[in-house]
């Protein structure tokens, strides 16, 4: 294991013994400092960009508050990660559902036995969507990136399996991860992707935010091949509490390229909404990436 590896997989491991330790007064207030600390000199200028797009106005011209609100969003996201497995799920998934809206889409999809098909962008804390699902429906399949070192993946494979999640590993495993969020959803399950970042460099032409982007073919395929209702999600923060909206399903009739573009849409509308709530502090736009990079991009796709 590389020592940069190492400093990883160790401070994971010591955030979540330590931060479920302490009064969340004070974990609360650590994560700020260190989101304020992020914020100094303008942030991020990956962040500063994407969130010039959702404002379509020039990275120069994102104002510092919404630069640092957007730092403290992220640092409360993980806050909450480190201490969510000493939460009470019941009561989480209670207030959760107290200002929720959109719920019956998915009870619907249940009901009919189809399972259903949930994409969102990283806002807000969509673990707490899961958390929900898990309360209210039954054990979701997500899919989870292979983090390196091997010893962090399986931490966080072990966080989400305590919270009761079932874990896909995008790479790596002996089934290919679309046949088995495909098998579960026809058992009438629910399967979660995160959807706005393109990971494989062979993703969906779309227009996002006005702006060429690539998104995952996967939530379109999937609810195109078993029939399950493709859902919109969008999470956000609220004081003391969280946003948790469900939108309708999306006709797929269109195939995978249309019925990304329409998600697409429906993201941005979200992030629009909650501007400081989207952690996205990756690459999206296909502008954003070298000749070179778009080159090995396209070798990949031919």
């Amino acid at each position: 294991m590389k020592p940069k590896e190492l400093a990883w997989d160790l401070g994971y491991a010591a955030g979540w013994r330590l931060v479920r330790a302490m009064p969340q007064r004070w974990a609360s207030r650590l994560f700020d400092i260190a989101a304020d600390r992020s914020a100094r000199n303008g942030g991020p200028d990956q962040l500063r960009r994407n969130l010039a797009r959702v404002l379509a106005t020039a990275p120069e011209e994102v104002p510092d508050d919404l630069v640092h609100a957007s730092l403290r969003s992220y640092a409360r996201y993980w806050c909450e990660a480190f201490r969510l497995p000493s939460m009470n799920p019941v009561r989480l998934a209670e207030t959760i559902e107290s200002s929720a809206s959109g719920l019956e889409h998915i009870h619907e999809a249940v009901e009919r036995g189809r399972g259903a098909v949930l994409a969102l962008p990283h806002s807000g804390n969509w673990d707490l969507a899961g958390v929900w699902i898990v309360q209210r429906v039954g054990s979701p399949t997500v899919v989870a990136e292979r983090l390196a070192p091997e010893s962090l993946f399986r931490r966080f494979v072990r966080f989400r399996e305590r919270l009761g999640f079932e874990i896909v590993p995008l790479t790596g495993s002996a089934t290919p991860p679309f046949e088995h969020l495909a098998a579960r959803l026809r058992q009438g399950r629910i399967v979660g992707l995160l959807g706005e970042r393109d990971l494989s460099g062979r993703g969906v032409p779309v227009a996002f935010f006005g702006e060429p982007a690539r998104m995952p073919a996967g939530p379109a395929r999937l609810a195109i091949d078993t029939g399950a209702p493709l859902l919109p999600v969008h999470c956000w923060f609220t004081p003391g509490g969280w946003g948790f909206h469900v939108g309708a399903p999306i006709d797929t009739t269109g195939g995978v390229r249309h019925t990304t573009q329409v998600l697409a849409d429906r993201f941005a509308a979200g992030i629009a909404a909650h501007p400081a709530d989207w952690h996205m502090l990756q690459r999206v736009w296909i502008a954003d990436y070298t000749a070179d990079e778009l080159a090995r991009m396209r070798a990949r796709r031919d």
